[in-house]
């Protein structure tokens, strides 16, 4: 326990000048990562090839396999998204807001780090470059669990992005690799020094981090997400965004796994679609109504409210839209939802009314993505409401202070009513001089 004290301060002492570090030592420094990652290519690849091999000896499951794997492509997908994060705005020191209290007294909304944030993930090591390069950009220290599968991935890629920050300015101890499942329970006591958890994994895992700490948390729970086809939908269209949104990628958690059809356009639409899967290799379970019109293995009630991530996909048909918001609101968890139709009207209900993080029309939810957002890859997908949600990217990592100009103004004026507060909206930046 003692060591994960140790790190946990060392990160805590690291937050402070961390957040403010000019951009331009940050940049710098992300630069640093990006060619550093391309120069150790070969290691990377060898030390993802040692976890991938145990990994096959112990038979881990298919999904999360190719979640581990870490290749070229790889490489180059997180030097992308490194190079894409340089080139957003600074996010640290902005004005959100400015009001005049009274002549002279001057009150701004500043964006500033939260801190030292702890990170869960799971079995991806693309994870933690993207998890890191955010809180770096964003000016937060940041303790990193990844999966006991990628163990070496995880290393080779923490002395890399750790030499390579040290080296552009960035102070020492702003990031750490937890290893074990003992020092994530040590992690959850640790207030005194962690500001904010995010757990990325199932909605059990989550509530177990929520239940077992003082520390805020920010939960990425289970991606049940769904694809609605709706009576005025266009059958192509639909098949091919409900195609993509299942088969794209199946093993993240903006991959469909239920599809809700209405049933005025299921006698059409289900047949197209099971041809589509058949040629993708995608087992379909459907509703009781469902087979009426393709030939396809029941589904159970277990498959609603199951994450996949695989070649799998429950299929129900529904007599309305009310429907299916009832079937989402219910089965789903908050995360990704996308309505397809010609009908403006039905389009904006599904989705003012489905409680999600992320609602589409005529798109598929494999949109759900910080680096397909414009913000800088992800840390997480938020399925909480609290100050973020859905994808959190460089503004979930942020929060505020309140910073106030004054020139010897004392409350005891305004209390006695000597002096009155004006509460003027300012269109000013906050720049001191």
């Amino acid at each position: 326990m003692s060591q994960i004290i140790d790190i946990a301060k060392q990160a805590k002492k690291a937050s402070i000048p961390m957040s403010a570090l000019s951009a331009k030592t940050k940049n710098n420094a992300l630069k640093a990562i990006a060619n550093a990652l391309v120069k150790a290519e070969a290691q990377i690849i060898e030390a993802n090839t040692k976890d991938l091999q145990k990994a096959e000896q112990e038979k881990l499951a298919a999904p999360l396999l190719k979640r581990l794997k870490f290749d070229k492509n790889k490489i180059k997908e997180v030097v992308d998204g490194i190079e894409s994060l340089i080139r957003l705005a600074e996010p640290v020191g902005q004005t959100l807001s400015a009001t005049e209290l009274d002549n002279g007294l001057e009150l701004y909304k500043v964006s500033c780090p939260i801190g030292v944030i702890g990170v869960i993930f799971e079995s991806r090591p693309d994870a933690l470059v993207q998890i890191s390069s955010l809180c770096l950009k964003s000016g937060n220290a940041v303790l990193l669990k990844g999966g006991s599968e990628a163990l070496h991935t995880n290393r080779i890629l923490t002395e890399i992005i750790t030499k390579a920050s040290a080296d552009a300015g960035i102070p020492q101890g702003w990031l750490h690799l937890l290893e074990t499942r003992s020092d994530v329970n040590e992690m959850l006591k640790m207030d005194d020094y962690i500001d904010l958890i995010i757990p990325r994994g199932s909605n059990e895992f989550v509530k177990y981090i929520m239940d077992n700490s003082n520390i805020a948390v920010l939960g990425h729970a289970d991606g049940i997400c769904h694809v609605y086809v709706d009576k005025e939908a266009d059958i192509d269209m639909a098949v091919s965004v409900a195609a993509d949104s299942k088969t794209q990628y199946v093993a993240v958690c903006n991959a469909a796994e239920t599809l809700l059809v209405h049933s005025s356009i299921a006698p059409k639409f289900l047949p197209a679609l099971k041809e589509k899967m058949d040629a993708l290799h995608v087992e379909l379970r459907g509703c009781e109504k469902t087979l009426k019109y393709i030939s396809v293995k029941p589904a159970s009630e277990q498959d609603w409210a199951t994450e996949y991530l695989d070649y799998i996909w429950s299929v129900k048909v529904v007599d309305s839209m009310d429907e299916a918001i009832e079937h989402i609101n219910k089965y789903g968890s908050g995360h990704t939802e996308s309505i397809i139709t010609k009908d403006n009207v039905a389009a904006l209900k599904f989705m003012d009314l489905c409680d999600s993080g992320n609602v589409f029309w005529n798109a598929s939810t494999r949109f759900s993505d910080g680096f397909r957002y414009g913000l800088g890859a992800e840390v997480g997908i938020s399925t909480n409401k609290i100050h973020a949600r859905g994808p959190v990217g460089l503004e979930g990592l942020l929060i505020y202070k309140w910073k106030l100009i004054g020139n010897g103004q004392i409350v005891a004026d305004y209390a006695s009513g000597k002096k009155v507060f004006t509460h003027k909206k300012l269109d000013k930046k906050f720049n001191p001089s």
